[in-house]
């Protein structure tokens, strides 16, 4: 077995059934003493950040992220000398500018991102976002000719256009020129004649692949402050700083990984989150009762939902609406639809999962099944299939797509995929093939669009394509552990000292502890479906920890059947805060028997 999959505590399969694995190589361990020495952290803190491909030089930089230390340079990104000259020109020319953005977080950050930016110079703008069930992602040919015909002449298209060289031309024909600032694979050909900024387009050798858009649209920002400074020395530029709220929400609710600038965004962002200036997120905030600090999780969990919510079930610009206004009062009443909108989709979705869930189960009934779950329904929302199909991949451990056909029988799917295996690359293989209308993504995403009577060679295709890749996948699964842990060495200051190392999100994983042979003391319910748990060490220190959506699965029956019983433990450390007081618990995420073989 090589070094980098050593067992941790002889555990081969969990309760999940998954090996349980060191994060760290042998090398890493000894890079970790390092860290721990030359710089004064624990032990634990010092395995988190080596196990992440710290080392002992970088420490301090990487505790401390900087924009001004680790912001590239804007002009090494393919085509942004071309879009930041053409933004700079509408700005002094007072031209009517449109913004085409997404529908969801991303979208909805980036374009109020560009509208602010204009604000600032009084440039007349309007942001313009699709209906996800009657437009689809991305620009069409309408929508640019109607945004021309409105008077803009520049559209820049932000988390979208790369893949839209129809629609970008049809804008072009109309008397608009166009910007695309982008951050998707691209699927086809360029559009032509126009700058395309985009660091996951082949050309481009900026090595910025990982930024979404909202961090894309802020470097051209960058770029076109300093083209304006170079024409105009002495007029006043924005505070891109001040900007940094929205960079931030926008990087942790699109998963891209947070490495390099992208840790910067959110520890930067956040720290101007918890300011309360921006009148939107502030009363997003208020309305998802957060009483604490807000943080990344905040940002995934709560705030990110209810802006996505309008571009799922509801009207698509609430999002950017609440993005882009100053007035605390019209925050307010957006902010409370929006959190109307999440009830409702949230409740929806529980709906559309049990129904999910029931099919799935009957296909996996006795560890068979297919390589990649396909599932879908004439009474599912397509706003919400996304959801369902992460839901349902965490629940089968293998990559799921779900879609919501309509009346005619075309169906609108999403999918999500398991660690290591390439969505994006299985659907373009399908759309070559002609089995799907269209489709594309990432690696963990992707989306399709297919007739419900393709829908027996899709899935025949899939099994083809990706049964041996997938069940290797499985065999595979590995839970990486940083470290072991005790209940009573699981203090304040431990914790404070591991969300220094933070954020944690995609790319940089939050650390996975184990309490090994810890009794467990009581267990109980505790909402819908979390469980509740007091867990005590060999020495008698007790903490606190729980399990979410956990009832009724392998994991959640294992810890009821585990009263009296010890039991390794494995999770995080996570602050908890209730009326007022800040407290440690313990986030259970698996376990084990003491004795695994």
């Amino acid at each position: 077995m090589s070094e980098t999959r050593r067992p941790f505590l002889g555990v081969r399969r969990s309760v999940n059934g998954v090996a349980w694995v060191h994060r760290l190589t042998q090398r890493q361990d000894m890079t970790a003493l390092a860290i721990a020495q030359g710089h004064g952290v624990t032990d634990i803190v010092a395995r988190v950040l080596a196990g992440r491909g710290v080392d002992p030089d970088t420490v301090e930089r990487f505790l401390d992220p900087t924009i001004k230390a680790l912001l590239p340079d804007p002009s090494t990104l393919t085509d942004m000398p071309a879009a930041a000259n053409r933004l700079a020109e509408a700005i002094l020319r007072r031209e009517r500018v449109a913004i085409f953005g997404d529908y969801d977080v991303d979208g909805a950050c980036s374009s109020a991102l560009m509208k602010r930016y204009l604000d600032h110079f009084g440039v007349e703008s309007e942001i313009y976002i699709p209906d996800r069930i009657f437009e689809g992602y991305g620009p069409n040919p309408d929508a640019m000719r109607e945004l021309a015909a409105r008077g803009a002449r520049l559209i820049v298209t932000v988390d979208c256009g790369s893949n839209s060289a129809a629609s970008i031309a049809a804008a072009r024909e109309a008397g608009a020129d166009v910007v695309v600032l982008d951050h998707h694979q691209v699927g086809g050909a360029l559009p032509e004649g126009v700058p395309v900024v985009n660091p996951n387009r082949e050309d481009d050798l900026s090595g910025q692949g990982h930024l979404c858009a909202a961090g894309v649209v802020f470097l051209t920002l960058v770029q076109t402050s300093r083209h304006l400074r170079s024409l105009s020395p002495s007029s006043t530029q924005p505070d891109l700083l001040s900007l940094l709220d929205l960079v931030a929400l926008a990087t942790v609710c699109d998963v891209v990984p947070l490495i390099g600038v992208n840790r910067a965004f959110v520890v930067k962002g956040l720290l101007a989150i918890r300011q309360q200036q921006h009148a939107g997120l502030s009363a997003l905030a208020r309305l998802s009762r957060i009483g604490e600090p807000v943080n990344a999780f905040h940002l995934a969990f709560l705030i990110g939902p209810r802006i996505n919510a309008g571009g799922r079930i509801g009207d698509a610009a609430l999002g950017s609406r609440l993005l882009v206004t100053d007035d605390p009062v019209e925050a307010e009443k957006i902010a409370a639809t929006l959190d109307r909108l999440n009830g409702e989709r949230q409740a929806m979705e529980q709906a559309m999962l049990t129904e999910a869930r029931a099919e799935a189960d009957a296909e996996i009934a006795g560890g068979a099944g297919p390589a990649i779950m396909v599932t879908g329904s004439d009474r599912w929302h397509p706003g919400i299939v996304g959801l369902l199909a992460s839901r349902l991949k965490d629940h089968t451990r293998r990559p799921v797509f779900a879609i919501a056909f309509n009346a005619n029988g075309l169906g609108t799917g999403s999918g999500r995929s398991v660690s290591g295996f390439d969505l994006g690359r299985l659907v373009r293989g399908a759309f070559e093939r002609g089995l799907i209308e269209k489709g594309g993504g990432h690696a963990m995403a992707a989306g399709i669009t297919v007739h419900r009577d393709r829908l027996g060679a899709l899935r025949a295709y899939f099994e083809e394509v990706a049964a041996d890749e997938v069940s290797r996948l499985r065999d595979e699964e590995e839970l990486p552990i940083d470290a072991a842990l005790a209940a009573e060495g699981a203090t304040q200051a431990l914790l404070d000292a591991l969300e220094k190392a933070g954020p944690f999100g995609a790319g940089h994983p939050p650390p996975l502890l184990v309490l090994p042979r810890h009794q467990v003391v009581q267990v109980a319910r505790v909402g819908a479906s979390h469980l509740r748990a007091e867990l005590r060490s060999d020495a008698g220190g007790t903490i606190k920890a729980i399990a979410f959506r956990a009832a009724e699965t392998d994991l959640g029956i294992f810890l009821e059947r585990s009263r009296g019983q010890r039991i390794h433990v494995a999770g995080q450390i996570q602050a908890n805060y209730w009326n007022g007081a800040r407290s440690v618990q313990f986030r259970i995420v698996d376990a084990a028997q003491t004795s695994t073989v």
